[in-house]
C-alpha cells in the first residue's frame, strides 16, 4: 500500500500575479520562500510558507481559463487555513477590505469556521482549532 506523509504543497493558479502576491503575502501573511520568472512560459512561480509548515504554490500564466467553481463543481472545493482566534482572524480579513461569510459552526466537531475568496474567487476556508 501507498504510504503518504504529508501534503507537500498546494498549487495555484492566478490571473493578475501582483494583485495576488499581494493578497497571499500581505493579508494572508504567508512568506515568500522563492519567485522564479520562467521566460519559456511567461510564468512566474511563487512559494510560499504557511507557518513553516506546508507550502503553497502561486503560479501565473497567461490567459488561464476561469475556474468552477460555484455552483460546485467537480474537482478541488476549497482550501482551508487553521486558525486559533477566529473573529481576530475575520477582523483581519475585513481590515484588508477582505468580506467574509458569516462564522458558522461544523455541526460534526463543534468547531467554527468562515469562507472567504482570493482575487480569483477561489474559495478559503478559515478553521479555527
Amino acid at each position: 500500500m501507498l504510504t503518504l506523509k504529508h501534503i507537500h504543497h498546494v498549487a495555484i493558479i492566478c490571473s493578475d500575479y501582483e494583485q495576488s502576491k499581494r493578497f497571499y503575502t500581505e493579508v494572508l501573511g504567508l512568506t515568500v520562500v522563492q519567485e522564479i520568472y520562467r521566460t519559456e512560459r511567461q510564468s512566474y512561480k511563487l512559494d510560499l510558507a504557511v507557518a513553516g509548515q506546508y507550502q503553497i504554490e502561486l503560479f501565473s500564466f497567461p490567459n488561464p481559463p476561469a475556474r468552477p467553481s460555484r455552483p460546485e463543481a467537480a474537482g478541488l472545493r476549497h482550501l482551508a487555513f487553521a486558525v486559533d482566534g477566529l473573529e481576530q482572524a475575520v477582523t483581519q480579513l475585513q481590515r484588508n477590505g477582505v468580506v467574509t461569510e458569516s462564522i458558522r459552526t461544523d455541526e460534526y466537531t463543534g468547531k467554527r469556521f468562515t469562507f472567504f475568496a482570493d482575487p480569483d474567487g477561489l474559495p478559503l476556508e478559515l478553521y479555527e482549532v
